[in-house]
Formats: structure tokens, sequence, C-alpha cells
């Protein structure tokens, strides 16, 4: 058989090659219209919504961020707790100020001797014998007891104010449960979005394949990443499911809860304006500061440990049989003046502890003062950094999504392989989930500001 020279087989090839290449751009060309809708029909990169701006879908009967901030507040064990707190410190209030009010006991006494006792013809001592007495004591002169009255209705005022800072504490977890459930979501929408993208290019890879033109690698490496962008999706309802069970732990809930909206959580305040209002408005200051004058106030009255205490004690009583010292009935009434003259130094130690639980007392005011102003400071540093790292994610994952768009058009005319296409959706990915990170850590920096200066709740 003759063969032909190379020379003499070039024109051959190149009429063999020309209806190949026709062929191709036919099928990368039906592929576009029939397989890649998703990508070719969508509007340009600056109509189309940012990554992290794609509409999320929230399930029937989610709550809003104010409802799920009021329910936390009403059914959450530390709001429950501190609301039982404050009745504590009622109740102890009502203790301590019946140790001033008047208090009436009734006494009774039976007593059996065994035989009467008698003096000459007289009985001076029944074998039966039955006594009651009525008695009242009224505290007439009792400053310890007014002080530690008023010491306690002043603790009432405290617990009052931690019960406040403890639903402000409930509502903030409340909050930052509620983004995180949004955040979740956001990033479910990458892991969605990623796998369309790879699913539409994986029928397009497996079409180029039957038609001839394709090969068995580039179809496989596309079902490949369809199936780990599966695998980011189920991992990722995982993590969903988890933020919503853990807001439903924090509103008391039995079960999940979503969130409904993206809450506006308005325009955050000056750093100067924040740093006062961080001293005045934040519950937990507030709360500090009453300490701080319950602990002076009572180290100040140290001085009425010394005061006398005067008391009326009156009792009416019967006695039968009557007796040679008691008749039947009667009544008795004395006055008590104590007055404390040495008590082995109990009441210097008393003075003492006073005077070291208002210096504590002062020092935690301090200290929480500093920290309500560094939180300010970190908040606002926070907040800006990541509104920044937001705006640089959203640029990021636009070019990426171009990116994406341009080697799939050059991958479906034949000019790459789809090694470059499978490289643009992970990156296309990455970068719209760092996306909805940043803007999940943006919202969360917004609300630490708004909480660090007392506007939230």
């Amino acid at each position: 058989m003759r063969t032909t020279s190379l020379r003499t087989r070039r024109p051959m090839y190149r009429e063999l090659l020309m209806p190949r290449t026709m062929l191709v751009v036919a099928i990368a060309l039906v592929g576009t219209a029939v397989v890649g809708p998703a990508v070719a029909e969508e509007p340009p990169p600056s109509s189309s919504p940012r990554p992290s701006e794609v509409p999320v879908k929230a399930s029937a009967g989610a709550l809003t961020l104010d409802e799920a901030v009021k329910r936390a507040i009403q059914r959450n064990p530390t709001a429950e707790v501190a609301a039982q707190e404050i009745l504590r410190a009622e109740a102890l209030a009502k203790q301590v100020r019946a140790t001033w009010l008047p208090t009436l006991n009734a006494n009774g006494t039976y007593t059996r001797l065994d035989a009467d006792r008698v003096l000459g013809d007289r009985i001076v001592a029944g074998a039966n014998q039955l006594s009651a007495n009525l008695q009242l004591n009224v505290p007439l002169i009792a400053p310890r007891q007014w002080v530690a009255h008023a010491r306690s209705k002043e603790n009432v005022a405290v617990a009052r104010a931690a019960g406040i800072d403890a639903r402000r504490e409930v509502a903030l977890a409340a909050a930052r449960a509620y983004l995180t459930v949004i955040g979740q979501r956001r990033v479910l929408s990458s892991a969605q979005r990623a796998l369309d993208t790879a699913r539409a290019h994986e029928e397009f890879a497996s079409t180029r394949f039957q038609g001839g033109v394709g090969n068995r690698l580039d179809a496989v490496r596309a079902s490949q990443e369809r199936a780990t962008a599966e695998v980011r999706v189920k991992t990722q309802l995982v993590s969903l499911a988890r933020a919503q069970e853990a807001l439903g732990v924090v509103v008391g809930e039995e079960g999940s809860l979503d969130a409904a909206e993206d809450p506006a959580l308005g325009a955050p305040p000056s750093i100067e304006s924040a740093l006062g209002e961080a001293a005045a408005r934040r519950a937990d200051i507030a709360a500090q500061r009453d300490r701080v004058e319950v602990a002076r106030k009572a180290s100040r009255d140290s001085w009425v440990d010394y005061l006398p205490v005067l008391s009326a004690v009156a009792q009416p009583f019967y006695q039968d049989p009557p007796t040679l010292t008691q008749p039947r009935t009667g009544w008795q009434a004395q006055l008590v003046l104590q007055i404390p003259l040495f008590d082995g130094g109990a009441r210097y130690g008393l003075a003492e502890e006073r005077e070291a639980v208002e210096a504590q007392a002062r020092a935690r005011l301090e200290g929480a003062l500093r920290q309500a102003r560094s939180e300010v400071r970190v908040a606002f540093e926070s907040m800006r950094r990541a509104d920044e790292a937001l705006a640089s994610a959203r640029d990021a994952a636009t070019l990426a999504r171009e990116s994406l768009e341009l080697a799939e058009l050059a991958y479906k005319t034949g000019a790459t392989s789809n090694i470059e296409v499978i490289d643009a959706e992970r990156r296309s990915h990455d970068a719209d989930t760092a996306a909805a990170v940043a803007e999940d850590a943006s919202r969360q920096a917004r609300l630490d500001l708004l909480a660090s200066c007392g506007r939230f709740p």
C-alpha cells in the first residue's frame, strides 16, 4: 500500500478537522442555549444582586428580630431567674421590716403534778394547772432595724437594675442568634448557587462527551465538582439547623426557630456620643452604681450599732388555779432598754467589712466603666473594618462571578479545558461565602456597637 507523505496529508487533515471544529461550535451554541441559561441569561454584574444580597427565603412562622427579643426576655431562664431574684429581694425587705414592727404572741402551758400542793388548808399549786398569756412587743427605738430596712429596700432597687441588665444580656444573645441564622442562610444560598452552576456545567460536559466532541475526563471532573457542591450544601443545611435550634433555645421555645427578615439596626452614633451614652444608659453600669451607693450608705450608717434599743412589752395573762403570787387574770407591762456596752469587737469588724465592701464596689464600677468605654472603641473599629471588608468581599464576589462566566464561555467555545471552569466555580463559591460571612460580621459589629453604648435593646 502506498503511503501519503506528511506534506500531502496536512491538507487532508485540515479538511477533516474543519467539519469537526464546526460541530464543536454548534454543540457549544446549543449547550449555551439549552444548558447554560443560568449563566448566559443573567443580567450584567452591575445590575445583578450582589452575592450577599440574594433574597433569603424564611420558613413559615418565622420571627422578626423584635419578636425574638421580646420572647427571649419573657421566656429565657436567665430572665426568669432575674425576675425571681427581684421577688426574693422584696421578700428579704419584708423580713427586715418585721424586726421593728410590733409582734403579738400567744402562749399556753398545761402542767400536771402528782398531787395538789397545800399549805395548811390552802392549795398553793393544783395538780392540774393551766396558764395562758398574750405578749405584745413594740419596738419604740430601733435604729439598727430602721437602717437595715432602708438598705434592704435599696437592695430591691439593685435587684431590679440587675434584672434589667440580665434582660439586656438575654436580648443581646437573642439578637446575635437571630443574625447568625440570617448569616448561615446567606452562606447556604451561596452553596446552593454553586451547586446549580456545577450541575449546569456537568450537564454541558456530559452533552459534549455524548456528542463525541468532548472527553470523559472533562465529564468526570464536572461530576466530581457537582458532588462536592452537594456535600457543601448538606453541610451548610446542618449549620443552619444548628443556628435555628440555638435561636429556639435562647428564645425559650421547644424546637428550632427561623429568622423572618433582615433587620434594620439603624445608624450608629458618633464615637463621642457613644462614649457618653455607655456610662449613662447601660444597665450593667446602672446596677453597679446602685451597688456602690448601697455599700456607701451601709458603711456610713455603721454608727447606729452603738445606739440603745427601747421596747415596750405588754402581757395579759390567765392562771387556773390562781396561786399566792399570781391571780387568775391580770396584766403586766414593761419598758425594756438595751444599751450595747461591749460585744467582743463585733461592731468594729462589721464596720471594717462594710468599708471593704464599699471599696470593692467602687473598684468594680471603675472597671465596668473602663470596660464599657473599651467596648465602644473596639466596636467602632470593628464596625469600620467590617464595613470595609464587606465592600471588598462584595467586589471580589462580583469579579469572581464574572471570571466564572468568562471561563464557561471560553470552555463552551473550545478555547480551554474545564479545569479553568472548575477552578473559577470554586473561587466564585469561596468569594460568595466570604461575602456572606463579611456581611454577617458587619451586622454583628453594628449590633455590638449599639449594645456597648446602651442603645440595644
